[in-house]
């Protein structure tokens, strides 16, 4: 199975993409993608790859792909794990994958690993089983993505009208020295603004002065002009 994947994929391999995907992701020394390795596959094309296995492949061969030095290797996995979790209705099932997920997140680091799984299950699994405190836990982490995992976890939960959670661990890192973070806290308070925007305001109205730019920026961003002007110009 694991070998199937991993020839699928590379017959989907792109040059240009597996030249371009190493600046995008910033795999050079120091960076936060350093040593990644990529074969250069559109994330398109690797859904299609997760459509195709994800019913026959067991969580330990995910787990094989998620150790790999190859991003499509894990991000295919990470897309077939969110399947195996919102096809399934076994409660037990989703615990299992809850708990896989928890278990792996050292293959989890990349933004985009990140974002495509991290809400679908464990922000919500931890909203319907009043389980706050796993991703509470996370966001204390002294990992970055860890961190990120936290925030962008509760996506769910303010997909759900529930905000709390969201803008407490947006505190907790308000001041996190890195701008993956500054985005990620001020993309779910974007997306708190998109469900209300009073609750937004009331948040921005206490914490705006105090936020790194690019979360304002993100935070205000389809708000009206002169709204976002008077936050932006300290005018609030």
């Amino acid at each position: 199975m694991i070998e199937d994947i991993k020839n699928a994929l590379a017959d989907l391999s792109i040059p240009e993409k597996a030249a371009f995907f190493p600046k995008f992701f910033k795999t050079g020394q120091g960076e936060y993608g350093e040593g990644d390795l990529f074969l250069g596959v559109k994330v398109p094309d690797q859904r299609v790859v997760a459509k195709e296995f994800y019913a026959k492949i067991s969580l330990d061969e995910i787990a094989e792909l998620l150790n790999s030095n190859y991003h499509e290797h894990r991000l295919t996995a990470v897309f077939m794990l969110v399947s195996k979790f919102e096809k399934t209705k076994d409660k037990n099932t989703k615990e299992e994958i809850a708990n896989f997920y928890l278990n792996n997140l050292k293959g989890i680091n990349n933004w985009d690993l990140v974002d495509s799984s991290c809400y679908k299950i464990l922000g919500r699994y931890a909203f319907e089983n009043d389980l706050d405190e796993i991703l509470i836990r996370l966001s204390d982490s002294e990992n970055m993505w860890h961190k990120r995992i936290a925030v962008v976890g509760t996506m769910y939960h303010v997909k759900k009208g529930s905000f709390n959670l969201t803008k407490k661990l947006v505190l907790n890192n308000l001041s996190h020295p890195h701008d993956l973070m500054h985005k990620a806290n001020g993309w779910l308070l974007r997306e708190i603004g998109n469900k209300n925007e009073q609750e937004l305001l009331d948040f921005l109205n206490i914490y705006y002065s105090k936020m790194p730019r690019t979360s304002l920026r993100y935070a205000i961003e389809k708000l009206g002009e002169n709204l976002r002007q008077d936050y932006l110009k300290g005018k609030i």
